[in-house]
Order: structure tokens, then C-alpha cells, then sequence
């Protein structure tokens, strides 16, 4: 072979590149096979490889040699002496034989799928209040402010680490962000805030009613009003309060313990 081909060959190995080819083939190493009769001690002598190169480039060539001895020969196909056939005699089977072999096979038994509890429950539909189709609107109109209203941040927040990211109206003769400056923060303004119809409702649309023992839902309205439980109320209260509110048709808003 060439020295340009034997240089390809050597460049296949990983690890090895065009300037480590060359080396190898300028100490000798002209071949694979010379590589694969050599040390690891031969090969790490030669500039630029070290012992777990050589290591890689041995355990390489000795993967290629096992692959191709690996090679799967044609299996041949025995030939089998031929057996010889007897002549059946035929048994007359009696009758209670034939009953017996007509017996029927036991059915497998199919084992049926235990249904966990969470499954059996059916999804119960939420409470929804009844609105006008202006209230509706309005409440369409304030989800979509909502949606690009942006991120009120204290003046230069980013600046100090001492300073919280809570909004604080800017103040001083020149802050640039009180006399709202284009490349500043956007500030809390007017423009910002939902129809008044909506204000302080609930997402639903219900109005909200904080609750703290039984007596209190008899003064809610259902159709407008949906009740929160107070954070101060215990299991027992608020078990009580959950199943009258279920007979009274009142939507709670933060069931199961749910702040």
C-alpha cells in the first residue's frame, strides 16, 4: 500500500489524526497489522501518544479482528432417516370412552378489574352564578387587560440587592421613572385597571363571602354570592359548613382545606 492509503486506514482509528498517521508511519508502524503485533509500550514511546491512546488504539484493532472472525457459517441441514410407517389398526372406541373425551375443558376464569374509588367518582359540575350578558362581556373584557397587563417592579430593582421587587411608587425630583420615560419600567396607572362593574368579583363571577361557622351561608345568595372559608376554621366547622352548603346550593370556592 501507499503511504497516503495507509494514512487513511490510521486515520479511521479514533484518536488518530492526519499528524499522529504520519508519526506512526515515519517510526515504522507502515501497516495495521504491525500496530496489532505491537505494544502499548511500543506505541506510547512514538510523540504525541500516551499510554491510554495506545490503550484505545489496541482495543480497537482487537474489536475489528473479532468481528470478522465472528462470521456466521451456513448451517447444513441433517438429513433424518426416514421412519417407517406402520400400519394403524383401528380400535373401536366404546361409548363411554367416546363421553369421556368429549368432556369439555374447564374456561379460564377472567379476572376482573378492581376499580379504585377515585375512578367510581363522577366529575361534579361547579356552581356557576347567573349573569347579565353586560356582566359577561365585562368580565371578558377584564380577562383580556389581565392578559398584557405587566409586571409592576420597584425602581431599580435590578440595581441593589437590598431593594424587594414590591411595587413602591417612584419619587424624587429626577427619577426618570416618576416622569415616565420610555426605556424605564411601566409605572401603576388608571389605564391599567378592569371595568368597575367587575372589580373585586371572583374569576367565575361570583362575590365573594368569607364564612366562619354555619349561620353564616343562610345570608348568601347563591345565584351571585359563592362562600370562602376563613382560614381560622377548623375540620369539624368546615365539614359542616361543605354539606350545608351542598343542600343550600352555595358554591364554596376553596374546598378541602384549600386556602
Amino acid at each position: 500500500m501507499t503511504k497516503e492509503g495507509v494514512i487513511k486506514e490510521l486515520t479511521k482509528i479514533k484518536g488518530v489524526g492526519k499528524a499522529k498517521a504520519e508519526t506512526l508511519y515515519n517510526k515504522g508502524f507502515d501497516s495495521l497489522d504491525k500496530l496489532k503485533k505491537s505494544s502499548v509500550e511500543e506505541l506510547s514511546k512514538v510523540e504525541g501518544i500516551t499510554e491510554t491512546i495506545a490503550k484505545k488504539i489496541k482495543n480497537q484493532l482487537e474489536e475489528k479482528t473479532e468481528i470478522k472472525t465472528k462470521v456466521k457459517k451456513p448451517q447444513t441441514k441433517k438429513e433424518k432417516p426416514e421412519k417407517k410407517v406402520k400400519p394403524k389398526t383401528e380400535k373401536k372406541l366404546k361409548p363411554k370412552e367416546k363421553t369421556e373425551e368429549k368432556e369439555e375443558k374447564p374456561k379460564k376464569e377472567t379476572k376482573e378489574v378492581e376499580t379504585t374509588e377515585e375512578e367510581k367518582k363522577e366529575y361534579i359540575v361547579k356552581i356557576k352564578p347567573k349573569l347579565s350578558k353586560e356582566l359577561k362581556e365585562r368580565l371578558r373584557i377584564r380577562k383580556q387587560i389581565k392578559s398584557r397587563k405587566p409586571e409592576f417592579l420597584r425602581e431599580e430593582w435590578f440595581r441593589y440587592v437590598k431593594i424587594p421587587k414590591q411595587w413602591r411608587k417612584p419619587d424624587g425630583a429626577t427619577s426618570k421613572m416618576r416622569l415616565h420615560k420610555i426605556y424605564r419600567p411601566p409605572v401603576v396607572r388608571v389605564g391599567y385597571r378592569g371595568p368597575k362593574e367587575t372589580r373585586g368579583l371572583h374569576s367565575s363571577g361570583f362575590r365573594e363571602v368569607i364564612v366562619y361557622n354555619v349561620n353564616d351561608l343562610d345570608n348568601i345568595d347563591p345565584k351571585t354570592q359563592a362562600a370562602r372559608i376563613g382560614s381560622s376554621v377548623g375540620t369539624k366547622k368546615r365539614i359542616d359548613l361543605e354539606k350545608k352548603a351542598g343542600k343550600l346550593e352555595i358554591r364554596i370556592l376553596n374546598p378541602g382545606g384549600k386556602a
